[in-house]
C-alpha cells in the first residue's frame, strides 16, 4: 500500500465506507465522475500535496485536510436537477451541515468545506473566525 493509500485509510477509510458518504455514488458531479469519486479524487490529491508540502518542513493537519477534502461536497442530492440555480453558491453550507450532523466536525473541517468554493461564495472567507485565523502558527490548511 502506499504511502497516500495508507494515510487516506486511516484518516478518511471509516467515511470511505459509511452507507451516508457512499449515498454520493449516486449522484453526478463534473461529466461521469460521481460525487462521491469527485471527493476521493480531491482527498488523494490533497494527500500527495500535503506529502510534498511536509517534505519541506511545512506542517499540515493531514486528519483535519482530508477529512474536508472527503466530505466537501456532501451535499447529497444531483445538483443538475435542485431546486434553483444557487447550487455553487450554496452548496458548501448544506455539505457542512450534513457533515457535521453524519460525522460531526472541527472547526478546522467546518471551515474547509464552507471555504471551498472561495473566492465564488464570498461569504465564507478563508481567513473568518474558524478559518486559518485560527491555526497555530506556523500551520496551514489546504482548501479542497
Amino acid at each position: 500500500m502506499s504511502e497516500t493509500n495508507s494515510a487516506l485509510e486511516r484518516e478518511i477509510g471509516e467515511i470511505r465506507r459509511d452507507p451516508r458518504a457512499l449515498a454520493m455514488k449516486q449522484f453526478i458531479q463534473h461529466g461521469r465522475v460521481t460525487t462521491y469519486d469527485h471527493c476521493l479524487n480531491v482527498a488523494r490529491l490533497s494527500s500527495r500535496m500535503s506529502k510534498r508540502l511536509q517534505s519541506l518542513s511545512i506542517r499540515v493537519d493531514e486528519h483535519s485536510l482530508l477529512r474536508g477534502a472527503m466530505l466537501h461536497d456532501y451535499f447529497l442530492y444531483d445538483w443538475h436537477h435542485h431546486e434553483g440555480r444557487w447550487h455553487g453558491y450554496r452548496h458548501p453550507v448544506i455539505a457542512a451541515q450534513n457533515a457535521k450532523r453524519d460525522f460531526g466536525l472541527t472547526n478546522k473541517e467546518e471551515a474547509i468545506i464552507l471555504t471551498h468554493m472561495w473566492p465564488l461564495t464570498l461569504r465564507h472567507i478563508p481567513l473568518t473566525p474558524g478559518g486559518l485565523d485560527r491555526l497555530p502558527r506556523g500551520q496551514m490548511v489546504l482548501r479542497a
